[in-house]
């Protein structure tokens, strides 16, 4: 399908595709926009059953990084990477020194780190070839993994939303979809103040260790939106809320990591009818992003982190009163706010 054409784009300012034939690599990197700085997100390394699929995602997520950026008040305009996962054996190491040489040929348009998918060492492995590269654990300005910061801006906006709706979240059960470093971690934070879990992921290690860590119910992945919970949390992959899922949610609250939550615009609306109370995605995830965004900056410090992190509280306040007063739903105000911090 033509990029032009293509129905998540956006207005972006540039896509590029790369391809090298000795390591496997096949990339897409797409550049939303640049007005409040240079583009900035991380790059996810999935297996993507076609290309057509990993250029919907980084369309979709790059416009994601705009808003998050904008919305988390900083520097950086919203860019994304995409990396197709080579079947069979490959040369990790070359792969990603490879696709380093590809961020380094786009000119400092957009700074990448770590996603789904990939780690510090990978950051390491790309930073051998260019400077555009942040989510490192050494150096002066180093942020180090993002994901627990992620994972406390996740936390900070579940009580915030539960304490709008008078839930009490010591003692409330919580549906967690997802047990990555973010999802996992946020099962800790919220079984540090008594919440009851409920969790699902395909890593099955991962399902274990939650049980006998936090003592979590474990369910299979598509038995987690039919669950008797307070707060469903995604903290996987998107588009989770559809369809065929709102349907089965009990919960009256959603908050969690994973990007681009809705299927469809629409999806928001059927979600307040429903009377769940839904927070942006872009908003509630955006820890990881303001961590980075210090690294790439040259200044990072803790101090910093805090500010912006109470910062996307105040924001996520702003937006559920608001729609509150206005009975219009919070995905389309959200939408609204960064578009005109964008310019757009």
């Amino acid at each position: 399908m033509a990029i032009f054409e293509h129905p998540s784009f956006d207005e972006h300012e540039s896509v590029h595709s790369f391809y090298d034939e000795k390591t496997g690599l096949k990339a897409f990197v797409a550049v939303h926009s640049t007005h409040l700085g240079p583009s900035a997100g991380g790059t996810r390394f999935w297996s993507y059953e076609n290309s057509d699929l990993a250029l919907r995602d980084v369309l979709r997520l790059s416009r994601g990084m705009s808003y998050k950026n904008a919305m988390a008040g900083l520097n950086l305009g919203g860019g994304k990477a995409v990396v197709m996962k080579p079947a069979g054996n490959y040369d990790r190491d070359a792969l990603f020194s490879k696709f380093g040489e590809f961020i380094n040929s786009i000119g400092g348009a957009y700074y990448t780190a770590e996603d789904v998918g990939m780690t510090t060492d990978d950051m390491r492995t790309i930073r051998t070839q260019t400077k555009f590269v942040a989510g490192l654990d050494e150096g002066d300005a180093a942020s180090g993994d993002p994901s627990p910061i992620t994972a406390d801006g996740v936390f900070r906006c579940i009580k915030l939303a539960a304490n709008k709706r008078g839930l009490d979240l010591n003692g409330a059960t919580i549906a967690v979809q997802g047990l990555g470093h973010v999802g996992y971690t946020v099962c800790r934070l919220l079984h540090g103040i008594g919440s009851k879990l409920v969790v699902t992921d395909i890593n099955k290690q991962a399902v274990q260790n939650a049980a006998e860590e936090f003592g979590a119910k474990t369910v299979a992945p598509d038995e987690i939106y039919g669950q008797m919970a307070d707060v469903f949390s995604p903290c996987a992959l998107g588009a989770v809320l559809n369809p065929g899922t709102i349907g089965q949610l009990k919960a009256s609250i959603i908050a969690g990591a994973a990007n681009n939550q809705l299927s469809v615009p629409e999806m928001g609306q059927s979600l307040q009818d429903k009377g769940i109370l839904y927070c942006p995605d872009y908003v509630v995830n955006a820890g990881g992003i303001i961590n980075i965004a210090g690294e790439i900056e040259g200044n990072y410090s803790p101090e910093w982190v805090e500010k912006k992190l109470q910062g996307v509280e105040k924001t996520l306040e702003q937006i559920l009163d608001l729609a509150a007063e206005t009975g219009r739903t919070t995905d389309t105000i959200a939408d609204e706010m960064a578009r005109a911090r964008i310019g757009r």
